[in-house]
C-alpha cells in the first residue's frame, strides 16, 4: 500500500456520517504526487475509489505535504485553501463541509 493510499484510508475511516445527513456528493483529489482518488458520500456512507470520477461535485488540487498537513491537523483546510496551497474547482462551498464529514482526531 502506498502512503498516499495510507492517508486516504485513514481519512475516510474518520468520516462521520451524522454530518453527511443528506448529502450527495463526489469529492476528487488530486495530488501533486501520487495517485488520484474520490471520496463519494450518499445515504450517509463514504466509499473511497482509486482514479477520476466522471463527475465530481467539488475537485480538490494540493500537494502531498498539504493533504498530510491538512488530515493530520497541523494545518487548517481553509487556510491552507485562503493561502492557495488548496485550490478547488467546481462546487467550492462543499469544501467548507471537510471538516465535520472528516473530524481531525
Amino acid at each position: 500500500m502506498s502512503d498516499t493510499q495510507a492517508m486516504f484510508e485513514e481519512m475516510v475511516g474518520r468520516f462521520s456520517s451524522s454530518a453527511a445527513n443528506g448529502l450527495d456528493a463526489v469529492f476528487q483529489y488530486k495530488l501533486d504526487e501520487g495517485d488520484t482518488y474520490f471520496a463519494a458520500i450518499s445515504a450517509g456512507n463514504c466509499a473511497l475509489e482509486k482514479g477520476e470520477h466522471d463527475e465530481p461535485s467539488v475537485v480538490l488540487l494540493m500537494d502531498n505535504q498539504t493533504f498530510g498537513e491538512v488530515l493530520s491537523g497541523e494545518t487548517n483546510g481553509m487556510q491552507a485553501f485562503m493561502s492557495g496551497r488548496i485550490r478547488a474547482e467546481g462546487d467550492i462551498m462543499l469544501a467548507t463541509r471537510l471538516e465535520a464529514l472528516f473530524p481531525v482526531g
